[in-house]
């Protein structure tokens, strides 16, 4: 299986798995964290020098928003949730990576030789 060091994200993909995170319910950067790398059976971990901020452009845009809160170990942390235009984007960004990964599988597992 390969490492997290080995995969190249592509631009703009954090952001939807953060919106895909947030789409669950309000979460704190840890949890949000810990929910990519949890999902992706390990595959994925987001550091910290890319998690916050992406965080912050996406509040700066009104993707979500975020409050100060408690967590359940009774320290202080920002807590995120979308917004609903954040949830409209979430939408979208699915629809056009759905397309751009079939799109792709079409040519990877291609049967026939380019002409």
């Amino acid at each position: 299986m390969p490492e997290s060091r080995d995969l190249d994200l592509l631009q703009g993909t954090l952001d939807l798995m953060i919106l895909r995170a947030l789409s669950w319910g309000q979460m704190h950067g840890f949890g949000i964290a810990k929910y990519l790398h949890k999902t992706t059976d390990g595959v994925l971990e987001v550091d910290d020098g890319a998690l916050y901020p992406a965080l912050h452009r996406m509040d700066h845009r009104g993707l979500i928003s975020s409050a100060w809160g408690v967590t359940a170990n009774g320290r202080r942390a920002k807590y995120y949730q979308l917004t609903p235009h954040g949830r409209r984007q979430l939408r979208t960004r699915v629809a056009a990576w759905d397309r751009y990964v079939d799109a792709l599988t079409k040519v990877i597992h291609a049967t026939m030789q380019p002409a």
